[in-house]
């Protein structure tokens, strides 16, 4: 399978972006029950975050099977600008962050994650940005193991305790 990966149009893009927010959804709600799984969470996310991206100097970018069909996108990756506390130095307070990273089960393994990856951290880098984060949930090895194959290392984390 060879893919393309293209800047997300917010509006021809929805659906498959609904899609892949259910996608992440439904992954981490294996191991972390409290993600929401209701049809109106994709909705209501891809507002928030279209929004965060006009906000944040944000870019989206999706990756595109080629093939005879015609394009279908399987996969995207979503880089906004973040701004570190004041306790940070101030050459390093502005960042990348890279807040949503899903590819289609059928299309994992094949290079796209990373692809979208590297795509984000380009764009960082035309930012003028020197550094990029991405988050992950503790109990999502695979995504722990994709990450840290491109090259990111743990920086700080959060501990939970339910009451």
């Amino acid at each position: 399978m060879t893919f393309h990966l293209r800047d997300i149009d917010l509006t021809a893009d929805r659906q498959a972006a609904l899609s892949f927010i259910m996608g992440s959804q439904r992954y981490e709600h294996e191991f972390e029950p409290n993600r929401r799984l209701d049809p109106a969470v994709a909705e209501e996310y891809f507002a928030e975050l279209s929004e965060e991206l006009a906000r944040k100097q944000g870019r989206a970018f999706v990756a595109e099977r080629e093939g005879q069909e015609g394009g279908h996108v399987i996969g995207w990756g979503v880089l906004v600008v973040e701004e570190g506390p004041l306790f940070v130095r101030e050459e390093e307070r502005r960042y990348g962050y890279i807040t949503e990273l899903f590819v289609s089960e059928a299309a994992r393994g094949l290079g796209v994650g990373q692809a979208l990856i590297a795509a984000c951290e380009a764009e960082a880098r035309r930012l003028g940005l020197t550094q990029i984060m991405i988050g992950a949930l503790n109990a999502n090895a695979r995504a722990m193991d994709i990450y840290g194959r491109a090259g990111y290392r743990p920086y700080t984390a959060e501990l939970r305790k339910y009451l």
